[in-house]
């Protein structure tokens, strides 16, 4: 991993990606796989290091807003009841390169879409999720989250906001856990199932717990992303290009 002939490029890169996500409540997952793609990494190594940074920036990302007052656990336990287990068994199943290269910029197509704030309209009126709707929509997140290694926030808290479960700081709150439970059911698949984590990938996390704390500190106190969410936007399309056409 560390022998890359950017890797400098990418070790600067890589905190600013994990400050833009955890501001929002995310882990990263899929800025991190966008930018081990664009550095052209193995894609068995992109995998579980990127649900094992996940791990470390979601959870600092989830103690800022919790510690702010916005988490909603009953929302919260909705969406993980059937998450955690599909998440897992997501993590056992091994996807053709090329396939997982498609199946990847197709979703992150979502990250883009949310980065342009094309799902952030906040709305007052909020409905309760029903538990079978919980169920579900958790239960298709978490297994694509396990099979693909992202935490599915980046899919939750569109979805939390269309159906307007909850407003903004809430769902990202409630995204943020959701993507711990999820990158840790998903790795735990992963290993169960043979794969090895590079020595290489816990510099990395270090790299990125530097941009995610201060992410999640700032996101928490509504520091205004919008110009850096641009950006953001514009190397993940860079990245879903370079899937699609490799």
């Amino acid at each position: 991993m560390l022998k890359n002939e950017h890797i400098y490029l990418f070790l600067a890169i890589l905190p600013i990606v994990s400050f833009l996500y955890a501001s929002v409540g995310h882990g990263g997952a899929s800025g991190y796989l966008a930018l081990m793609a664009l550095f052209s990494f193995a894609p068995e190594t992109m995998k579980p290091t990127a649900l094992l940074l996940n791990l470390f920036v979601a959870g600092m990302s989830f103690y800022y807003y919790y510690k702010g007052g916005y988490f909603n656990k009953k929302l919260f336990l909705s969406f993980a009841i059937a998450s955690i287990p599909l998440a897992f068994l997501g993590g056992t199943i091994e996807v053709d390169a090329s396939i997982y290269k498609k199946i990847l910029a197709v979703l992150l197509i979502f990250a883009i879409l949310k980065m342009l704030n094309v799902f952030g309209k906040e709305n007052q009126k909020i409905t309760q999720v029903k538990l079978w709707q919980g169920l579900i929509v958790g239960g298709i997140i978490g297994f694509f989250s396990g099979l693909i290694g992202i935490g599915g926030g980046i899919i939750l808290t569109p979805v939390i906001l269309l159906l307007h479960w909850g407003k903004m700081k809430e769902a990202a709150a409630v995204s943020a856990l959701f993507i711990w439970v999820n990158s840790a059911a998903g790795l735990f698949g992963q290993l169960s199932s043979g794969v090895t984590l590079e020595t290489a990938s816990f510099l990395l996390v270090a790299i990125a717990l530097i941009g995610g704390i201060a992410g999640g500190y700032y996101g928490s106190k509504k520091i205004n992303n919008k110009h850096l969410r641009y950006i953001l936007a514009m190397v993940l399309m860079i990245a879903c290009a370079k899937l699609f056409f490799t």
